[in-house]
């Protein structure tokens, strides 16, 4: 698609601001500095300039392979929304050309799909030039209505015109779009395969001519169901290549609730009969069998404690209150902490038991607000000491003299809580805070304190607002100057809740220091509050928002699980194999009174093995964080299916520190199926025109790792690495990435729990959102034999290809933005030894003509 709930407060403004199609191509300027810019990706296609997110309208046609992308002609954030189009020749140098639909005063042009109409069943072109045709969703401005529409190409995809009879397909719906359409020959029809986002079903239809379709099946819900489903894409693939053997695989991308947490891609394999799709594994499971520690089926709470409102006096039969249904419980009882809305809060608290299994197993549901280590349960009483300012009054006046204000964002003096437009403050205390969502967030400015003198341990402050850390480009955040430098800064956490934050000022003593309160975005979420800012000797604590299950140890939080924004529970574990005989308490928490802030809990059972999510049962095509909207293209010779996905997430997509673009596509896969112990699993490989890219390889010698690092003497910003790993009594080995000036990225295997990992919280600037910063897991099992990995590095993202001795593959995908002197890699190994048996490198080329 398009763009999901993501939006925020700006979706309806998006929809109805009209901006010119300016840029269709690179300007004379912009081609000076192509591919020089800071994280511009040298093998991956990028716009010129301006946002790109999913890849649609993929085909081959006349020895081009046309990309056609979701673009913003106007901007380099999300809005506008048009088709981009590039061509390529040989799916690595691309060439960007003008916009090919544009949106327009009714309508933007959300994702689709493009054929030739080779037989010109819609008449819109002639036998001799038969018309390629875009099947798109059409997002009506005015209501937010998707429906499917028709446009139509006869000169090769340069210009294309509207069809007059759009739409073609009309569910009046707002969550019914990314149409994939290809010719089915056995019924001598065209195919839609097209999402019911909200309902988590993929929609079938049949169609002469692409002007009237008649709806056939759906398939779904399955699999992973926590966010929207968008972009489908149905195509056959052979079985260990014969042709004779041919499956059907349905890729299906949902956002949020993909494997790494945000936005992903999933698929089934299974059968088509030219109206249903059937897949292979039917999604049905058990979870492993142990002690049932608590399933609330007994009426009451029995020798569990509730505190608060939220749980009620006893277990709840189903949904509560005002709520939607409630799924995914077992027998007719749970824990649901809906009773009063959001807005209510308490725990339930298990009494001590000691530990006789490997894992706790459990069912949990409602929001997605896990456990935020260092934080308390409650409200942290306010500090005492010297308050600089609680802006209490009507201007920014305080006990140490009068802030002073630049820009627009902050007004004459502080806001009285929530202001026009903007989602509910809360947290402040008293009336009045300082809230630089003053006209929306496209204000900027300062607010500034008069100097005092720092004579305590700790300032202490309430905060919230917008994530754009003080050393990003456009910050929201509060600064401490101290001689005329930044010596603290803290920033929101995207949220309207302001919460406790704390510097410790220790090593600043006797010295003179201003606060600055800045606001440089205007993006989303570009505004910050703040609220009681507090010299004190006692350092605050956040107070806890969660909405989850935890496991405690001495009183202490040791694990903990979370909901997933869904009224639907699902499985989850803690691994309590290290507290084996020792004394452990259950709580279900609800801490949140924001939005989902509640909770859902039950049938908790002590096992040997863990339950598994639907999320981890799922099977995805990319474990990493940005690998979203992936579609292939149709037409592509020798029968080839090569698969292109956006690299990006809606977490934080419209964050990435990148200008005057923002946002990549992964390099090109190919795409086969390969049966593995009598299962038939999907195999990646990056297109083998890759190679056209390679500069001189280099092979390291054969390498042992101890408890430690070891670099390789491979240097560079582009590579190809093909390496094979064997374990020895490491606990975790593998490669390090991007190495120098203290970052590395780490593609890793830990032998304790069966997975590769990519852990990029080290990989340079990652403090534009809070939730980049992250590690991705995948399962591979190993058996003690070789880990082969096949890896891609660019200049902003590494693409990791992970395979067993048995050809099981697991692929992840991250980006990264290192230092440019960031270019080492090496081979480690943590708490023992394991052994790099091969290692063949080279460096890519630029695809900059």
């Amino acid at each position: 698609m398009s763009r999901t709930t993501r939006p925020h407060r700006r979706l309806l403004t998006a929809l109805t601001v009209l901006s010119g199609l300016g840029l269709l191509a690179a300007t004379p300027a912009a081609a000076d500095t192509l591919y020089h810019e800071k994280y511009r990706p040298q093998f991956h296609f990028t716009p010129a300039e301006n946002w790109m997110n999913d890849p649609n309208g993929l085909i081959w046609y006349k020895g081009q392979y046309h990309l056609f992308f979701q673009y913003n002609p106007s901007g380099n954030s999300w809005g506008n929304i048009s088709w981009g189009h590039a061509v390529s020749t040989d799916l690595v140098h691309w060439k960007q050309l003008p916009v090919a639909i544009p949106q327009d005063d009714s309508e933007m042009v959300f994702s689709g799909s493009v054929v030739l109409d080779k037989n010109n069943t819609t008449g819109f072109g002639t036998k001799k030039n038969p018309p390629l045709v875009a099947v798109y969703t059409s997002l009506v401005k005015s209501t937010g209505i998707q429906r499917q529409s028709l446009a139509y190409s006869t000169d090769g995809g340069t210009t294309w015109t509207k069809y007059s009879g759009n739409p073609v397909l009309d569910l009046n719906s707002v969550n019914f779009r990314d149409p994939k359409v290809f010719w089915y020959a056995p019924t001598h029809s065209w195919l839609m395969t097209v999402a019911l986002s909200d309902q988590h079903k993929i929609a079938f239809y049949s169609s002469p001519d692409l002007k009237k379709w008649t709806h056939l099946s759906d398939f779904g819900p399955a699999g992973a169901t926590g966010g929207v489903w968008e972009c489908p894409d149905l195509f056959p693939l052979p079985v260990d290549g014969n042709p004779k053997k041919t499956k059907w695989l349905l890729a299906v991308n949902l956002n949020p609730g993909a494997i790494a947490g945000g936005s992903g891609a999933q698929y089934f394999v299974g059968d088509f009969d030219g109206k249903k799709f059937t897949a292979d594994d039917s999604g049905t499971y058990t979870p492993p069998s142990g002690t049932v520690l608590q399933d609330f089926e007994s009426g009451s709470f029995g020798d569990w404690t509730a505190d608060g409102s939220a749980f009620g006096t006893a277990p709840a039969t189903g949904a509560v209150d005002v709520q939607g249904p409630v799924t995914g419980f077992d027998g007719k009882d749970l824990a649901n902490s809906f009773h009063g809305g959001d807005a209510s809060t308490g725990t339930l608290t298990s009494p001590a038991f000691a530990v006789t299994s490997n894992y706790i197993n459990f069912k949990v549901g409602g929001g997605n607000h896990p456990y935020q280590p260092g934080s308390i349960l409650g409200d942290e009483p306010t500090p005492t000491g010297e308050t600089l300012a609680d802006f209490e009054g009507s201007t920014y006046t305080s006990p140490i003299g009068d802030w002073t204000t630049t820009g627009d964002a902050f007004g004459t003096g502080p806001a009285q809580g929530t202001l026009s437009n903007q989602q509910r403050v809360t947290g402040y205390l008293g009336n009045g805070l300082v809230n630089s969502y003053l006209n929306g967030d496209a204000s900027t400015g300062t607010l500034t304190s008069p100097a005092f003198t720092i004579d305590k341990k700790y300032l202490d402050f309430l905060i919230g607002g917008g994530y754009h850390a003080a050393s990003y480009d456009a910050p929201t955040a509060v600064e401490l100057v101290v001689d005329g430098k930044v010596v603290r800064s803290a920033t929101g956490a995207n949220g309207e809740d302001l919460n406790w934050a704390s510097w410790d000022l220790s090593d600043l003593q006797g010295k003179q220091a201003q606060i600055k309160v800045v606001d440089a975005n205007t993006g989303g979420w570009g505004h910050i509050n703040v609220d009681q800012v507090v010299l004190s000797d006692t350092q605050t604590k956040p107070h806890s928002n969660e909405t989850g299950v935890n496991l405690l140890v001495d009183g202490k939080i040791v694990q903990s699980a979370t909901g997933a924004n869904s009224e639907n529970l699902d499985w989850a574990s803690f691994n309590t194999t290290a507290y084996k005989g020792k004394k452990v308490q259950l709580q279900i928490v609800d801490a949140n009174t924001s939005g989902w802030g509640h909770v859902l809990a039950d049938q908790f059972t002590a096992a040997d093995k863990p339950a598994l999510s639907a999320t981890q049962r799922a099977h995805w095509l990319d474990y990493g964080q940005d690998f979203y909207a992936a579609n292939t293209f149709n037409d592509a010779p020798r029968g080839r299916r090569v698969m292109i996905a956006w690299m990006n997430s809606w977490n934080y997509g419209g964050s990435i520190p990148t200008s005057p673009w923002r946002s990549a596509d992964t390099f090109p896969r190919q795409l086969s199926l390969r049966t593995v112990n009598g299962k038939t699993q999907l195999v990646q490989q990056p297109v083998s025109q890759l190679k056209t890219l390679h500069g001189a390889g280099t092979t390291v010698p054969a390498t042992t790792a101890t408890n430690g690092t070891t670099p390789l003497g491979i240097h560079g910003s582009t590579l190809e690495l093909q390496a094979d790993l064997t374990p020895g009594t490491a606990t975790k080995f593998g490669l390090d990435i991007r190495t120098g000036a203290g970052q590395r990225t780490r593609i890793g295997y830990d032998t304790t729990t069966g997975e590769v990992y990519l852990d990029r919280t080290a990989s340079g600037a990652t403090d534009f959102d809070p939730t980049f910063s992250s590690t991705e897991h995948a399962p591979l099992a190993l058996n003690g034999k070789p880990l082969h990995l096949h890896v891609l590095v660019d200049t902003s993202s590494v693409e990791v290809y992970a395979e067993n001795a048995r050809g099981e593959q697991v692929v992840l995908t991250d980006q990264i933005f290192p230092d440019p002197s960031s270019t080492g890699v090496d081979v480690f190994a943590d708490n023992g030894t394991a052994k790099l048996t091969h290692l063949q490198a080279w460096r890519l080329a630029s695809i900059r003509k």
